[in-house]
C-alpha cells in the first residue's frame, strides 16, 4: 500500500460528528423503535383483516368479545292475544267427516247440538264427507277473526283439534273437519 504525505484533511477534530458528509453515527437502541412500529402495525392490519373477513363473511365466527359477527339479537315475540272460548249458537256450522267412520258427521253435530251449538243442526248448517278420509287431525276453520272465540269453543266442546284462520270453505263461516284423532264420547 502506498504512502501519502498527511495533510490538513487528515486531522479530524475530535467533537466532530458528522461521518462523511451527511451521516451521523447511529445512536444505540434506535433500531428496536423501527421493529416494535413494524410489529404494531402487522398486529393491527391483522386485527382488522379478521374483523372485516368476519363482517363479510357469515360463516367465520371469531367469538371476539368486542365484534360479534352476524349475530343479531333475537327479539322477544310478543304473545298473541288469543279470544276467549264461546259458545254461539247463531253461528251456522259445516261438519265434514275426514275419517272412514260413516256417519261420523252426523255423530258429531248431533253432539254440538246437545252442548248448545244450534247452528250444528241439519238444515241450519251441513254435515257431509270430506273429499278424503284419511285426515289425521281435527281442524276448526273459522273465515272471521271475529269468529275465533266460538271456534275455540268448538274444539273445547269437540275436546279435540286446532284452530286455524281461512277462506278455503266458501260460503261456511266455520266448518269443522273430523279427523282420526277425534274419539267420540261414551
Amino acid at each position: 500500500m502506498a504512502n501519502f504525505p498527511q495533510d490538513r484533511f487528515d486531522d479530524v477534530p475530535t467533537d466532530l460528528v458528522r461521518v462523511g458528509a451527511h451521516r451521523a453515527p447511529r445512536k444505540k437502541g434506535r433500531g428496536w423503535i423501527g421493529f416494535a412500529w413494524a410489529a404494531v402495525a402487522t398486529v393491527l392490519l391483522t386485527a382488522l383483516g379478521l374483523v372485516g373477513l368476519a363482517a363479510i363473511n357469515n360463516n367465520i365466527n371469531f367469538d371476539l368479545p368486542f365484534f360479534q359477527a352476524g349475530e343479531t339479537p333475537t327479539p322477544t315475540p310478543t304473545p298473541t292475544p288469543t279470544a276467549n272460548p264461546t259458545l254461539d249458537p247463531s253461528v251456522p256450522l259445516t261438519i265434514l267427516n275426514g275419517t272412514p267412520v260413516v256417519g261420523l258427521a252426523n255423530q258429531v253435530g248431533d253432539a254440538l247440538v246437545a252442548q248448545g251449538w244450534e247452528g250444528a243442526q241439519q238444515g241450519v248448517g251441513s254435515r257431509a264427507n270430506a273429499s278424503t278420509s284419511d285426515i289425521d287431525e281435527t281442524v276448526v276453520y273459522y273465515s272471521d277473526p271475529s269468529l275465533e272465540g266460538a271456534a275455540r269453543g268448538l274444539v273445547l266442546a269437540l275436546g279435540v283439534g286446532e284452530i286455524r284462520l281461512s277462506t278455503d270453505f266458501p260460503g261456511s263461516q266455520i266448518t269443522v273437519v273430523i279427523g282420526a284423532d277425534y274419539k267420540p264420547a261414551g
